[in-house]
């Protein structure tokens, strides 16, 4: 979770991070959520009806996790009378990757090729950005290195790695997911960033991506993107009785319409 300053509504607009927590426990979205939003509100001095906007990642990810940060966002939103708006949470990775905004970001070591800033600067390269999916599968998103920044070129999506077809000229591979799957990348051609193998989509960086779009420009569309089925299956007979009861319903229906 992040709450940053930015400097107008525009695209491309300047803005600052004062005041940031993340939690390395992935199955804790539920219990942080809250306690962490009134710390960043107390580190920075405001109140929740003070902000602008609330920006939520809308996945894609585990059913649980995005359930928990999204309702959360609405809920605030709604308490706060402040607007809520979604963005593809693997917009972080390639915000990342091409621009390294926000404060803290770790660089390449001097003496070796920083990776990352030759496809940062290479026009037309393809940026492939992952994260882990589980059940050996990625989520995954390519994107264009242009003058803008970088641009959505497919996605997302999940599958195994070694279903992800090689990328056209310079094509680089950026996230946690990479880290994972480095062989079968490399194997189809796609040059893995080191510095970047146990990087994950952080809220910091979905506010930097934001900011290049344009708060004004943004989605208030905050549907979850789940790309998968739910595992939870709705008990056989609880099945049966809202089946019974839905046919109950219909007859009653004709049968008013009848009389």
């Amino acid at each position: 979770m992040a709450l940053a300053r930015v400097h107008g509504s525009e695209a491309g607009a300047s803005f600052e991070i004062l005041a940031r927590y993340e939690s390395e426990d992935t199955r804790s979205h539920a219990e942080v959520m809250g306690p962490y939003a009134r710390a960043a509100l107390q580190d920075a001095g405001v109140r929740g009806e003070d902000l602008d906007a609330i920006l939520t990642g809308t996945g894609p990810g585990p059913f649980t996790g995005l359930r928990a940060g999204i309702v959360t966002a609405r809920a605030l939103g709604f308490a706060w009378s402040v607007p809520v708006y979604g963005m593809m949470s693997l917009t972080a990775l390639a915000e990342r990757a091409v621009s390294g905004a926000a404060a803290g970001e770790a660089g390449a070591v001097a003496e070796e090729e920083n990776v990352e800033r030759a496809f940062a600067s290479a026009e037309g390269a393809e940026l492939l950005v992952l994260s882990d999916a589980r059940r050996r599968e990625v989520y995954s998103a390519r994107y264009c290195v242009n003058a803008e920044g970088y641009s959505l070129v497919d996605g997302p999506n999940v599958c195994p790695a070694s279903e992800i077809l090689p990328g056209g000229g310079p094509s680089y591979a950026y996230g946690y997911g990479a880290g994972l799957y480095t062989e079968a990348l490399e194997e189809h051609g796609w040059t893995i960033v080191d510095s970047a193998r146990e990087v994950h989509p952080h809220a910091e960086y979905l506010v930097a991506a934001a900011a290049r779009l344009g708060v004004e420009n943004l989605s208030e569309d905050t549907s979850a993107q789940y790309l998968r089925d739910s595992d939870a299956k709705v008990p056989a007979a609880m099945l049966a009785r809202q089946q019974k009861q839905a046919a109950q319903a219909a007859a009653q229906t004709a049968a008013q319409k009848e009389n």
